[in-house]
């Protein structure tokens, strides 16, 4: 009986210890994206994962990235996250945003664990047809 009522306390306790590491990675892109707001792109490179860094090379670099590449995040007028989704180990969080010409953007963050909370490893800009998906 003590090993029955052990086992699901264990497991009705993981789906909340996820949720709550879960809850981070919101947080974590609205910080990447107020680091860009401020041309802190040192602050900015450090959410991203080992791979985006490596990838880059220098905060500097990763920069000029984001303002040619991504200008909706690099200026947005409004950010608002929405569906959070696995991807086996990483999860992939939607986010909505308005840029200063009053356009909607959809990009799908790919969210990596590591030792320091959860990383940014890529963005996806969501053509319209995905959306929906």
């Amino acid at each position: 009986m003590r090993v029955v009522i052990a086992l699901l306390l264990a497991v009705s306790l993981a789906p909340a210890g996820l949720r709550a590491q879960e809850s981070e990675i919101p947080n974590v892109i609205r910080d990447q994206i107020s680091a860009f707001q401020a041309d802190d792109f040192g602050a900015a490179f450090d959410y991203a994962s080992p791979t985006i860094k490596r990838l880059f090379g220098t905060a500097e670099r990763f920069g000029q990235m984001v303002q040619n590449g991504y200008p909706m995040v690099y200026r947005p007028a409004d950010v608002q996250m929405l569906e959070l989704r696995d991807m086996g180990a990483a999860r992939v969080q939607r986010v909505m945003i308005r840029d200063d010409g009053g356009r909607l953007h959809f990009l799908d963050y790919q969210m990596v664990p590591s030792e320091d909370g959860w990383q940014i490893n890529g963005v996806q800009i969501v053509r319209a047809a995905q959306v929906g998906a």
